[in-house]
């Protein structure tokens, strides 16, 4: 059986961007890509294309995770770092964004600015991926939905759970779990909730699905009866001053035995990597029975491969 392997939308900058159908083709897409990869059957739907990754940020999992996956999918990837492209100094975004497309077939970008993103989409003529912003983390989201589909199945109606800081995987979290008809609550203390046009966003999206989305303070009360409980840093790349101050302030929304035992009984427990133990999380939680955070590591190879060959290539297997 194959789709004919199109999204909605041309470009992957924002979680919004996607529409529930988009979300539901892209999980559908990456457990078929993640079968055939585990049988030696990888499909090479994108041979002889060429991803061009711009990094402004430092990573492990997303260059790995796309240069791997273009390698499955018959293709290669280029690494471009800021120093190399003098993104946004002596050449303006909008030029850099023209002259890429000439050279590759598709673009991912981590990046500080959202903003950065949102040019090379607008100016570039070839797909523009979010591989993570100081706003969103789309692609981190969508390897979590396929972890916790491949664990409890149907999604819409689940209760997830975030604690810490509001930033950009939260924000992400919200949008998508909304797409998904998810239940989400973020426990976050007052100066670290969300922004509040990302609240309305995925208020909005929950609407439509019959989500729901909540910010509340206590994360007693956001980790009740929970079916996934998920945490990150508490200082994200660039915050790295803050680091001290923030321990105080979000050490009561530390992930551990306590909050679990709130949770459900066989809840899920998730953190985007990488883990600061002994801070957000504890290490008897992150090593435990109920964590699938190395099953969110690999998956964001088979989501990311997903929505590379739907926005990248054409036709795409889905058995």
């Amino acid at each position: 059986m194959k789709t004919r392997g199109r999204l909605s939308v041309s470009h992957l900058v924002s979680d919004n961007d996607l529409t529930p159908a988009d979300v539901a083709l892209i999980l559908k897409t990456a457990v078929a890509m993640k079968k055939a990869h585990r049988a030696g059957r990888d499909k090479p739907v994108l041979r002889g294309k060429v991803l061009g990754m711009i990094f402004q940020k430092s990573s492990t999992r997303t260059r790995v995770s796309f240069e791997v996956a273009m390698l499955h999918l018959g293709g290669s990837a280029l690494y471009l770092s800021a120093n190399d492209l003098q993104l946004g100094r002596g050449e303006t975004i909008a030029d850099t964004a023209r002259v890429l497309s000439r050279y590759v077939d598709g673009i991912m970008a981590r990046t500080y600015a959202h903003s950065d993103v949102e040019a090379l989409a607008r100016f570039g003529s070839v797909p523009v991926i979010n591989g993570l912003t100081d706003l969103l983390h789309p692609c981190q989201i969508l390897a979590d939905l396929l972890t916790i589909h491949e664990r409890r199945g149907l999604l819409k109606g689940r209760r997830l759970a975030y604690v810490g800081d509001g930033n950009n995987v939260a924000h992400s979290l919200m949008i998508g779990c909304a797409k998904a008809g998810m239940q989400c609550v973020i426990g976050a203390p007052r100066g670290y909730h969300p922004r509040p046009e990302i609240l309305v966003q995925a208020e909005e999206a929950a609407a439509k699905t019959g989500g729901s989305v909540e910010v509340v303070v206590d994360p007693r009360e956001a980790a009740e009866g929970a079916d996934v409980l998920y945490t990150d840093v508490w200082a994200s790349m660039g915050q790295e001053k803050e680091h001290e101050a923030r321990k105080k302030i979000l050490a009561p929304y530390q992930l551990n035995a306590a909050l679990v035992a709130r949770a459900r009984k066989d809840c899920l427990v998730m953190h985007c990597l990488p883990a600061h133990r002994g801070e957000e999380i504890t290490d008897e939680v992150v090593d435990g029975t109920h964590s699938v955070v190395w099953d969110q590591a690999e998956n964001r190879l088979h989501a990311q491969k997903a929505v590379l060959a739907l926005l990248m290539g054409g036709d795409v297997p889905l058995s």
